[in-house]
């Protein structure tokens, strides 16, 4: 544990530090600064409904203002809640591969709780498992099925906002531990042009490209069209990691007080069936060397089998945002998604074989009035709105032996259909430096659940229900960049499927309580923000396994801890994102023996550091340095604390270089070399989660070269 703690002390001593030297510069030094010219970095503004404002500001690393917190345009010194965002300039940077990658430095966000996997995007968020419920798209929530999950292309995406604790008053079905808001690029009235060649790791080949501008001479009408094509191969041979992706989006802009932007996706992926390495199981005593148990470990041998081991999915999705502002009081905005997916899904462990077949399809629709007053001295911002989702899922189930392909007759049918609508309001209260947030929800669900063998009639269950969910925060803006905050919220969300009893998944209740403070660091492009916070969640959804038997199971949690994280874009081209989390999950219901044990996989402590330096003058300009450091803290592998199944802790080195080929010979503006790598070192160790044993993904190196114009 000392050790532990050690880096912990560094990584937050090294923030301080790094927030010390910007205020506490000599005198001589800021005055010197404050007599030269102010070099400002380009402000990327991802560009939304909103007629004057985006979803996400960002000036390099450091985002000013993003409106999926509020569903407003809200500075996010203003917003009482702990909020990140991957910018795009740290996408473009970091070249993050899939979701997990992207939120690797992010507080809080636990990745890698199933080692190597890349099925989906599995990940926790102050101890809280929001694989399921917590990722939206563009502010919609993302629909899902047990076994049918969207998988995320990084390279359509503007930006990612990740907002750390309940928030069920306007987003309605959400877990307690908050939401990932997905946000998709758009078109621009600037023309934009990139195409990209790719390779590296495991065969990898990939084409890209991002096309975007005006369609018209006076930009009413704006394009994109976003793409790639892969054919690659992953660290386990009988894993492959194929796609194609298209993206396209438009918008009209008839004039300043209305637009109309649609985004449509399709995806064809294919990946492993299977990612699981034969885990084998043998007798042990305890640390006291009384108590006999089963014990459980990876091995190095791949437990499928490359001939039959492919997971394809085909997903799809389409919808709108609309916006129209009638003057300065009155804004109306609306979205709506429609969703589909099918997967087919081939796998072999050990000596049985398996076949699930899915398809998902589901709605969203959020239309919603902000309204803008004044009563006396008080500013009010209200938000009013209903929505609503439905999902539809049917899938097809088969099991037999080896030889592969012997489970053809799919003999098990699950089916579920839910529906959820949600009336809301919000009312951001502002008075000279002080900031109100009150915001409440109704939500009616209903769902209809159906399982049984083929050529039998289903067993159907069926469960309807509301949920009132509601938020109150206040906090102080100062005149110096200083916003101390707390909050109070809530969150409910129906679950889909089933739980190791056979009966339907009841939904899961949390609330949070939360102090924290944001400081801007006046006359710098740096933003220091840090939280304490403990919530609870009842029947939450998980998986286990116990005894080499796999089952899903609902318990009730309580996670406390704090985080602190610091970004910056300077103008001598260093920019940093470093973090620092510690988070104390435990049981609260689950089984008499795991009461008040900790939660599975969750580490007291997380570390991340990321510097970026560009290098600003002379022969060596345009070239970029990238390295990143991040710190995993010990765990347990099960909800039993089988000593056995402890998680060591680890230490990842990530790297990045970059090269603006124009400074070695203006023919080639617009080019960039750039090599990425993760887990520089190749450190693969076990990972240990609900009772089963993974390792983690070994380095993988790509190479990219970039023309734009």
């Amino acid at each position: 544990m000392q050790s532990f703690e050690g880096i912990a002390v560094v990584t937050l001593r090294f923030v301080l530090l790094a927030s010390s030297a910007l205020l506490f510069a000599p005198s001589a030094a800021k005055a010197q600064a404050e007599r030269a010219p102010a070099i400002q970095l380009e402000e990327v503004i991802v560009q939304g409904a909103g007629g004057t404002g985006g979803v996400v500001s960002a000036n390099g690393y450091v985002a000013t203002a993003t409106r999926s917190a509020t569903k407003t345009d809200t500075p996010v010194l203003e917003i009482p809640q702990s909020i990140s965002t991957v910018t795009q300039t740290q996408l473009e940077q970091r070249k993050p591969q899939a979701l997990l990658d992207a939120l690797s430095y992010t507080p809080g966000a636990r990745v890698g709780t199933y080692g190597f996997d890349p099925r989906y995007d599995a990940f926790t968020i102050r101890g809280v498992d929001v694989t399921q419920n917590a990722v939206f798209r563009d502010g919609l929530r993302q629909i899902g099925s047990p076994n049918g999950l969207f998988r995320l292309e990084p390279y359509g995406l503007e930006a990612i906002s990740v907002l750390r604790g309940p928030a069920g008053a306007i987003y309605g079905a959400s877990t307690a531990a908050g939401i990932v808001d997905l946000i998709s690029k758009r078109p621009t009235e600037t023309p934009f042009r990139e195409i990209e060649v790719q390779g590296g790791s495991f065969g990898r080949k990939q084409f890209s490209f991002d096309l975007s501008g005006p369609a018209n001479a006076d930009k009413t009408l704006l394009y994109r069209l976003t793409g790639l094509v892969r054919d690659a191969n992953n660290q386990i041979s009988a894993i492959k990691d194929d796609r194609v992706f298209i993206a396209p989006a438009f918008t009209w802009k008839p004039n300043e007080l209305t637009k109309l932007t649609l985004l449509a996706e399709y995806m064809d992926s294919t990946t492993g069936g299977t990612a699981a390495y034969v885990n084998e199981y043998g007798p042990y005593t305890d640390r006291q060397g009384s108590l006999l148990y089963k014990s459980i470990g990876a091995t190095r041998v791949f437990g499928g089998d490359k001939r039959y081991n492919d997971f394809r999915q085909q997903q799809g999705r389409i919808g709108y945002e609309f916006e129209h502002s009638f003057g300065e009081m009155f804004t109306l905005r609306q979205r709506a998604r429609y969703s589909a997916l099918a997967s087919n899904q081939q796998y072999v462990y050990l000596t049985d074989s398996g076949l699930t077949k899915e398809r998902t399809q589901g709605v969203s629709v959020d239309t919603s009035l902000e309204t803008r007053l004044n009563t006396g001295p008080l500013a009010h911002r209200i938000l009013t709105g209903v929505d609503f989702s439905y999902l539809h899922y049917r899938g097809k189930e088969g099991y037999g032996g080896v030889p592969v392909g012997y489970n053809a007759n799919l003999g098990y049918r699950t089916a579920q259909t839910q529906t959820l609508v949600g009336l809301y309001a919000q009312d951001q209260i502002s008075w000279q430096n002080w900031r109100l947030t009150l915001g409440g929800r109704q939500d009616w669900f209903s769902s209809n659940f159906e399982a049984g063998s083929a050529g039998v009639v289903p067993t159907e269950t069926k469960q309807t229900g509301n949920k009132a969910t509601g938020r109150a925060a206040l906090s102080y803006v100062t005149d110096l960049g200083l916003a101390p905050y707390v909050s109070y919220a809530t969150s409910f969300v129906p679950n889909s499927g089933t739980v190791l009893s056979g009966a339907v998944a009841v939904p899961a209740t949390g609330e949070q309580i939360e102090a924290g403070v944001k400081y801007d660091l006046p006359g710098y492009n740096a933003s220091l923000r840090a939280a304490v916070f403990e919530l609870r969640q009842d029947n939450a959804v998980v998986y286990e396994v116990v005894n080499g038997y796999n089952r899903q199971v609902q318990l009730g949690l309580r996670s406390q801890g704090f985080e602190i994280e610091g970004v910056a874009s300077l103008a001598n081209g260093l920019s940093i994102q470093a973090s620092y989390a510690y988070n104390d999950a435990r049981i609260l219901k689950l089984t008499d023996e795991t009461v008040g044990n900790r939660l599975t996989s969750i580490p007291y402590h997380m570390a991340s550091v990321w510097l970026d330096y560009t290098v600003q003058e002379g022969p060596a300009r345009g070239l970029g340095l990238g390295a990143g450091v991040r710190y995993v803290g010990s765990s347990l592998g099960d909800n039993l604390n089988r000593p056995v199944l402890d998680n060591a802790p680890r230490t990842l080195l990530d790297a990045s270089l970059r090269y603006d080929l124009e400074n070695l010979d203006p023919r080639f503006k617009g080019v960039r070399f750039q090599v990425n790598a993760t887990n520089l070192l190749d450190k693969v160790e076990q990972t240990c989660t609900g009772g089963f044993c993974y390792f983690d993904e070994g380095r993988k190196v790509i190479a990219s070269l970039r023309y734009r114009w």
